[in-house]
């Protein structure tokens, strides 16, 4: 399987949180699936180390790296035709981090691995 993981899912998953469901905690420890972590939710963690709402090792970028490195999973690049995705989604969700994983979703065939209801409003897949 092929999918791609919402910030809090790969935060979730590598402190071992309670709130990652069973078929999240199953998608993510199945070392045969191929899973995708957009470089929007890297950006959303700097930025959230930074303003004190998220606290993990510092430096932060260096222990997400070295996360994504030991879980096996590839960091989707935000490209143009995600973005021009973008002009197409309804205003459902005003996250921006959200809005471009959703595009990334929709241009990829990449079903999301999220808890986030809101994104259920859109036609991507949502796996939880």
């Amino acid at each position: 399987m092929r999918a791609l993981l919402d910030t809090h899912v790969l935060l979730w998953a590598i402190t071992d949180d309670q709130k990652l469901s069973e078929k999240a905690r199953a998608i993510f420890s199945d070392g045969d699936n191929h899973l995708f972590f957009s470089a929007a939710g890297l950006w959303e963690i700097l930025i959230k180390v930074q303003i004190g709402r998220l606290l993990i090792p510092k430096p932060a970028g260096k222990f997400i790296e070295k996360q994504l490195v030991q879980n096996n999973i590839e960091v989707l690049p935000i490209q143009m035709h995600h973005v021009w995705g973008l002009e197409s989604l309804p205003m459902h969700h005003r996250d921006p981090f959200d809005r471009i994983l959703l595009a990334q979703s929709l241009q990829e065939g990449l079903p999301i691995v999220s808890a986030d209801k809101k994104l259920r409003t859109y036609a991507a897949e949502i796996l939880w």
